[in-house]
Formats: C-alpha cells, sequence, structure tokens
C-alpha cells in the first residue's frame, strides 16, 4: 500500500520524539538561569530567592556585586531541536551549600553545560571534576558578559586542565540561537561518547 502525502505527514507526526536530559551547571551568577530562560519554549520554572544579608557570609558576591537573586533549587526549560529531539533543562544551583541537589538533577542526564565566566573562571572547576568524577559528558560553553575579558576557547582548556576531547566554546547566554549550538554541541559530544564506549564491546 502506498501512503499519500498527508498520510505519511500524519503517521511522521504521532511518533514521539527523542527526550533528553542536560543539566546546565556553573559558579554563582555565571548566567545558568538566563541560559535556560533564552531557549526554553516554555515559561521556565524557576526557584530564585531574594540573596538576604544573612547570606553574604556565605555566597562570593565577588565580580557579581549587582545579582540580587540566587537559585535555590533548579531551573527548568524545554526546547524542542526538531521533530524527532526534544531537550529538557535542569539548571543548577551555584552555590557550595547546594550542591547536594546535584545527585538528583544529575540521574538519568545524557550530558551537561559547564557555563563559564573568565571573572571567576575558578568557580568552574568543581563542576567540572563533578562531571569527570561522574563520567558525564560535558561541553564548556564561556558565556561573553560584556564587561569580562574574552580568551580564545583553548585558552580556557588550559585554564580549565580539560581533556582535548572536551568541546569548549563561546556563547551569549542571553542569545536563543547562541544557546541552542551549545545544547546540539553537547548532545554530539555525548553521544559520540556512547559511540566509542559500544565500540570495544561489538568488536
Amino acid at each position: 500500500m502506498v501512503l499519500g502525502r498527508s498520510e505519511r505527514r500524519r503517521r511522521s507526526s504521532a511518533v514521539d520524539p527523542t527526550t533528553l536530559k542536560i543539566l546546565v551547571a556553573g559558579g554563582f551568577g555565571v548566567g545558568k538561569t538566563t541560559l535556560v530562560g533564552a531557549v526554553s519554549e516554555i515559561k521556565p520554572l524557576r526557584t530564585e530567592e531574594r540573596l538576604t544579608e544573612a547570606g553574604r557570609p556565605v555566597d562570593d558576591l565577588d565580580g557579581v556585586e549587582g545579582k540580587t537573586t540566587t537559585t535555590v533549587a533548579m531551573d527548568f526549560g524545554r526546547i524542542t531541536v526538531n521533530d524527532a529531539l526534544v531537550l529538557y533543562l535542569f539548571g543548577t544551583p551555584g552555590q557550595d551549600r547546594f550542591w547536594f541537589l546535584w545527585d538528583e538533577l544529575a540521574l538519568g542526564a545524557l550530558g551537561a553545560v559547564v557555563l563559564a565566566d573568565t571573572r571567576r573562571l575558578a568557580d568552574s572547576f568543581a563542576a567540572v571534576d563533578y562531571f569527570e568524577r561522574r563520567g558525564l559528558p560535558f561541553t564548556v560553553a564561556v558565556n561573553c558578559f560584556d564587561d569580562a575579558e574574552q580568551f580564545p576557547p583553548e585558552t580556557v582548556r588550559e585554564a580549565l586542565d580539560l581533556d582535548d576531547a572536551v568541546p569548549v566554546l563561546l556563547c551569549d547566554a542571553r542569545s536563543r540561537e547562541s544557546v541552542r549550538d551549545v545544547l546540539i554541541t553537547v548532545v554530539q559530544h555525548a553521544m559520540r561518547i556512547s559511540t566509542e564506549q559500544r565500540e570495544p564491546a561489538l568488536s
């Protein structure tokens, strides 16, 4: 039986797309909430609270003095890459005191974005170390803040002591197109690693 064009379109649209979970991690004030909000096709779920005087002894505001809120649980968003692929984004809280949530958020994740700020590059070490220890593929995306000195990706790679296989790219967390490119890079990197890990078992 030969299907007409309208019937083929109807049947293809009835196929559920693949859904993948991606984490967005990084230091305090690096732009995780902005990134999720820029690309999400739904109204992002945010768990932001205002910073208070009580938090000043434990929240390092050096370099982000204008920040007035902080994520205390997670950010959540969704983006449809194409008809066959939907990504669910989970932004992690940046402060040390909320890291106990990371293990729960990491369950079932395909990969992660480590968002970096060249003004506070050392804040990226914790996320890089976390994903390396868990064996979770990740991409480092340098958020190009207007008032931050910009370095080429290879300089950032050396500063963070990253493996040559880890993608490092520049991005604008406010731009949907820029964030979409980052997320596609994460998926491609994770799928490549998955394929490489399966090949020895098949040989």
